[in-house]
């Protein structure tokens, strides 16, 4: 056998094969003079449909030329002509495609024959954003009348419920609702709940006639305050449904408990995650830390000397990022850990406080994370430090201008520092020490409640992982007792936020919420004085509600404006929103944070 290679021979002229095309460029004599060709040739101005196929034909015609000025297997070449009709036969049948599928010459001819009735008729722009401002106050104040309808509910439902510590009450656990066991029948707390898909709750299964109760998984759900909490605030169902009936773009309304359970409207089924594990804590969330407390300036003081080490160390820095996640936007922060001497863990922050958001927040949980244990710890200097930070601070009317606070997570403290209080605190105590006992050791216990208690703070001790959680939130419940007993009720709204965590619909993740919250008090002459919250309400508001209230068929185009800024859409505002699976509080639209919102002076006198 022998194996060659033979001549290719030139290819033979492919025009008798081609389709009786027109070639509108073939014969420039022919554009003036139609009749010459027998054949429709366009005019300028050319339709828009023509002009790209004409780009299209250009490009088309420059590539094949750039195949035919090369060989073709080193020897035969493709003619200059042969390419050139390609092209006009390739733009003609599209230009006649395009034509007789796009329906652009039935468009033009359904406008001229309207074209006379049409006028044009002057918009004024300042009447139409004072409409649209209206529109707006009007639905965001129903909104907020709305929650104010729950606090009142809650309020009264709590005034006329005794605390008893053997109640028994079945209720509906948005886990465990519609759960059988393996012989078929109800789990406890299972019982049947009717879910049906609902448009408005993005398509989402859900109960418009009743509420369900959601727990994180490290609080009992039989818990005697869990379920005095629960009975008490089943009064909220009817005024849930009264809001929804009133208000029907209302979304979600709910009631997030001191005690840890979450009451949601309309009821749901919720999924725990694939390791069957519900992390979701309302007491976590931005609305109920916002309306609870007021802003706060906080400086953490972590034990990092040598007697730290192990699971204590362990704690102490899972307690730092639980503190952190209950920050936002109007807090600001520093972290300052000690042992033989006294260091930022952010160098670059010395000296300063820092805004609370969220990238200043995820930065301070990396640093943590590299925390090292040795030497001997030095309480007083790293008191004396975050002493002179708030000071520095408040009397350059820095920070949040209102609550401040020091944070000391400690095995353990030797004396109790007395000189530092004296000369940086007391008598007035404009800074609130909380202490954190970390460890089951309790040899220094009392000097730990020492510092806290005449502070106006909070001691508490953890022992595990696990009592971390509860242990922190204890130092909001502080911050929040002068608003509380002056019933301060203010209305908070928040930054537009996804939130991707509180259902696990990817329609639901994908909206674009704004919340308004308001907290809820005790007002039983009993414990009035002490300054109890019982919760938060709250209600979402889609921004694609507020965005129908703008009169879009009204606004002009841009088209007509080539130098303006392109329209403002939803999408082009989330498009700044970050999203992280462990985090709900997202970048804030505006460019600057929210002013704080001032609660009087007592906030830092009262305890």
């Amino acid at each position: 056998m022998v194996c060659g290679c033979s001549a290719l021979l030139p290819l033979p002229n492919p025009r008798p094969t081609m389709p009786a095309t027109p070639n509108p460029h073939a014969n420039p004599s022919s554009l003036a003079n139609p009749s010459s060709t027998g054949r429709w040739i366009p005019r300028q101005p050319m339709p828009v449909a023509w002009a790209f196929v004409q780009k299209s034909s250009a490009l088309l015609w420059l590539l094949l030329l750039g195949t035919s000025l090369s060989p073709a297997w080193g020897q035969a070449k493709i003619p200059l002509e042969t390419v050139k009709l390609w092209a006009d036969t390739f733009g003609g049948d599209l230009y006649n495609t395009v034509t007789k599928y796009s329906g652009s010459l039935l468009l033009q001819k359904k406008y001229k024959d309207v074209e006379s009735s049409l006028k044009i008729e002057e918009v004024d722009g300042l009447e139409l954003v004072r409409k649209f401002s209206e529109d707006m106050e009007n639905m965001l104040r129903r909104k907020v009348e709305a929650v104010q309808n729950l606090v009142e509910a809650a309020e009264e439902a709590d005034l006329n419920h005794e605390f008893n510590e053997s109640l028994v009450f079945d209720y509906y656990n948005s886990v465990l609702i519609n759960e059988r066991d393996e012989k078929g029948n109800f789990v406890e707390l299972g019982a049947e709940f009717l879910l049906e898909s609902n448009a408005h709750f993005s398509n989402l299964p859900v109960n418009t006639s009743i509420s369900s109760v959601q727990l994180p998984t490290n609080v009992y759900n039989k818990d005697p305050d869990i379920l005095n909490g629960v009975y008490m605030s089943e009064a909220l169902n009817a005024v849930f449904v009264e809001n929804f009936q009133r208000d029907p773009t209302l979304t979600w309304q709910y009631f997030g408990s001191a005690t840890g359970f979450f009451r949601i409207y309309p009821g749901i089924k919720w999924t725990p995650d694939e390791n069957g594990v519900i992390t979701f804590d309302c007491r976590n969330r931005g609305w109920y830390i916002q309306a609870a407390t007021s802003p706060k300036d906080i400086v953490i003081l972590v034990d990092v000397s040598g007697s730290m080490k192990g699971l204590r160390m362990t704690i102490a820095k899972h307690t730092i990022t639980t503190i952190l996640d209950t920050l936002g936007e109007n807090d600001f922060v520093n972290i300052i850990a000690y042992n033989d001497y006294v260091h930022y863990i952010e160098p670059c922050f010395k000296g300063i406080l820092v805004q609370a958001d969220r990238d200043n927040r995820e930065h301070f949980k990396l640093l943590v994370e590299e925390l090292m244990v040795k030497g001997v710890g030095v309480v007083d200097q790293a008191l004396r430090e975050a002493f002179q930070i708030l000071k520095q601070f408040q009397e350059a009317k820095q920070g949040s201008l209102c609550n401040q606070a020091i944070m000391l997570i400690s095995d353990g403290a030797v004396e109790d520092y007395e000189p530092v209080f004296e000369k940086y605190n007391w008598p007035d105590c404009k800074v609130r020490v909380f202490t954190y006992l970390i460890g089951r050791e309790v040899s220094f216990a009392d000097r730990m409640k020492w510092i806290a208690c005449n502070n106006k703070g909070y001691y508490t001790q953890i022992s595990t992982l696990a009592d971390t959680q509860e242990n922190v939130m204890e130092y909001l419940h502080v911050l929040s007792r002068p608003m509380v007993i002056n019933h301060d009720h203010d209305i908070i709204w928040t930054e537009a936020y996804m939130d991707s965590k509180l259902l696990s619909s990817q329609a639901q993740s994908l909206t674009l919420l704004t919340t308004v919250a308001m907290p809820v008090f005790s007002k039983k002459n009993e414990t009035r004085s002490h300054g109890i919250l019982l919760g938060v309400v709250g209600s979402d508001v889609a921004l694609r509600e507020l965005m129908k209230l703008a009169p879009r068929y009204k606004m002009p185009s841009t088209n007509s404006r080539p130098n303006a800024p392109p329209p403002w859409t939803l999408a082009a505002w989330s498009a700044r929103i970050r999203l992280s699976e462990h985090q709900q509080w997202l970048h804030p639209l505006p460019s600057r944070p929210p002013a704080p919102v001032q609660r009087g002076e007592e906030t830092k006198t009262q305890t």
